[in-house]
Parts: structure tokens; sequence; C-alpha cells
């Protein structure tokens, strides 16, 4: 997968529960889950051709998310909506 669909992982609160990442350096990409207190990070699981792989799971902390890891960025974040309740323009 090409780099151009990630982004650096600049704040925090990037990081929601569904997020696709990767590596800097790899291409192997991951499932972004719960934040757990007890264990200070994240649980992030393998993903691949659009399914999450439950059998496996690592915890990353934040400060290593954001120094380490891209954050796919949405398609449509810029694009005009569908919803004809709601104006394009501002």
């Amino acid at each position: 997968m090409k780099n151009k669909n990630f982004d650096n992982i600049s704040d925090a609160y990037q990081l929601a529960q569904g997020s696709i990442i990767k590596e800097k350096d790899q291409e192997e990409l991951f499932e972004l889950g719960e934040y757990s207190a007890d264990k200070k990070g994240y649980t992030v699981f393998p993903f691949e051709d659009g399914l999450r792989f439950d059998d496996f799971n690592m915890v990353i902390s934040e400060n290593e998310l954001m120094d380490n890891y891209l954050i796919e960025t949405d398609k449509g974040e810029n694009g005009p909506t569908d919803d004809p309740l709601i104006s394009d323009s501002l």
C-alpha cells in the first residue's frame, strides 16, 4: 500500500478505535483497538484485505504510535457531502 493514503500522527485525538495504521518503514497494516489504561497503550490487530485478525494482538504505547506509525487518511475528508440537508459551502 502506498504512503499517499497515510499521514503522520500529529495528535493523540487522531487515534480512534477502528483506524487503520502502519509502521513508517513497513507495509503491514493494523487496526487500532481500544485504549487500555492498565497496560498504558492501544491494542492493535493485524489487518489485511478488509479483515481484522482477532487471534493475535499487541499493545503499543501512544508515544510509539505517534513516533513510528502512520494513520490512514479519510478518503472523502475534503470532498463535498452527499447529504442534501448539509450545505457544501460554509
